[in-house]
């Protein structure tokens, strides 16, 4: 078994780890770099995704989402970050996502997703992360339900992802609803 500080999976592989505090560090490193090389185009830089989630179980990948004012922006950065070795891989019409790591060996360090600012991928997945740090029961069963489909998936990343789709719907509900309250007080 890996040590669980490392980054990275191969490309089809789910393994989880414990959470770990240098994904923050991590997280933190990748941000600075992309601050960087977006300068002033990116509205705000944030890390996501379960790594971003305490004391959950996660796969050491780091997802960071950059928010811009439009995608048509993105285009003068394609070539600025594959010099800084991330590979653009076509995923969604609003959400951009570019891969860093060992792309030869296919082992995926970091998924950087670029989002149009304040738009509803932007805030599901902020919104997503908020909550799941503040409701400790919705994070510890969306935790049980990545390790029981791990057991299921292990060599099919998508299956895996596919099957926590309407789990992840369902907490995005509670979180834009929980999000509503902390604007109300």
């Amino acid at each position: 078994m890996r040590n669980p500080i490392n980054l990275g999976l191969r490309r089809d592989i789910v393994e989880l780890f414990d959470h770990s505090v240098l994904w923050e560090k991590y997280a933190n490193e990748t941000i600075i770099e992309l601050k960087n090389i977006f300068g002033h185009t990116a509205i705000d830089i944030q890390h996501i995704g379960s790594t971003a989630i305490k004391n959950i179980k996660a796969k050491p990948i780091i997802d960071i989402v950059v928010g811009i004012n439009e995608l048509k922006e993105l285009g003068v950065f394609v070539e600025k970050l594959e010099q800084n070795n991330y590979v653009y891989r076509p995923f969604k019409e609003d959400d951009v996502i570019f891969i860093k790591g060992n792309i030869r060996e296919e082992t995926r360090t970091h998924h950087i997703h670029v989002v149009k600012h304040n738009s509803d991928v932007w805030n599901n997945q902020i919104n997503f992360r908020d909550y799941l740090n503040n409701n400790e029961t919705d994070a510890k069963n969306y935790e049980k339900l990545k390790v029981k489909l791990q057991k299921d998936n292990r060599n099919n990343r998508s299956g895996y992802t596919e099957k926590k789709e309407g789990y992840i719907i369902k907490i995005i509900e509670k979180a834009q609803e929980w999000k509503r309250n902390q604007i109300r007080i």
